[in-house]
């Protein structure tokens, strides 16, 4: 799926949200590496990712041009500084209705704006394709994020105590969220159209940390 938009960042840079392409392997390779080495809570670290520039600039391809599947890069003066993407849970009757949602950022670049903006931009591309739920594990100790999940719509489903286990701090409790994008649809038909503000477009709030969901 492709994506493109343009943001203004609370320093006031403009941040690039966009579709990754073939030459963008090594760049995004190297955001995915350095954002797992600056915390403990993503799903794995710098040592157990196997990843190639060419590896991964097959991964972008495929995703730009797959119909249910997307792959967002965060791009802050010509520095790829973010990643964020859904992965369908499968294509089985029983469970096309369902995406996972995961996002990782590079620390320098926390409460900028970026995680919301690319957590907004996902659940809006997961609507686009029709998906009527989006899924993301998050590890509990990452109270920001939550937060952030949970102003956009997110609720908690469950917990798995055990999670991830750190080579540092033991084990991590992994919370369980889900976003039902069916309930816009039914309180549309029940109360009609969200109101729009007066540029037109719907208001808009944001991130208070990395929003590092356990996906990637």
């Amino acid at each position: 799926m492709q994506y493109r938009q343009a943001i203004q960042l609370k320093d006031g840079r403009e941040c690039i949200l966009r579709s990754g392409t073939a030459t963008d392997g090594q760049a995004a390779m190297d955001c995915f590496v350095l954002t797992h080495s600056q915390t403990d809570e993503l799903f794995s670290y710098p040592d157990e990712i196997h990843l190639t520039p060419e590896k991964e600039a097959r991964f972008l391809t495929e995703r730009a041009e797959s119909a249910d599947e997307l792959e967002i890069l965060a791009e802050v003066d010509g520095r790829v500084v973010g990643l964020a993407g859904l992965d369908r849970i499968g294509r089985q009757a029983k469970v096309r209705h369902r995406v996972n949602f995961g996002i990782s950022i590079d620390r320098a670049y926390w409460g900028l704006g970026i995680g919301r903006a690319m957590t907004k931009a996902c659940i809006a591309c997961a609507k686009e394709i029709g998906y009527a739920q989006v899924e993301l594990e998050v590890v509990a100790e990452n109270r920001r994020a939550i937060a952030l999940y949970e102003s956009e719509g997110f609720r908690e489903y469950g917990r798995n105590p055990k999670g991830f286990r750190s080579r540092f701090t033991g084990w991590q409790e992994i919370v369980l969220m889900r976003l039902d994008l069916t309930e816009d649809e039914n309180r549309e038909r029940r109360y009609g159209r969200k109101r729009e503000n007066g540029n037109g477009t719907a208001a808009h709030r944001r991130d208070p940390g990395n929003g590092s969901a356990g996906l990637f």
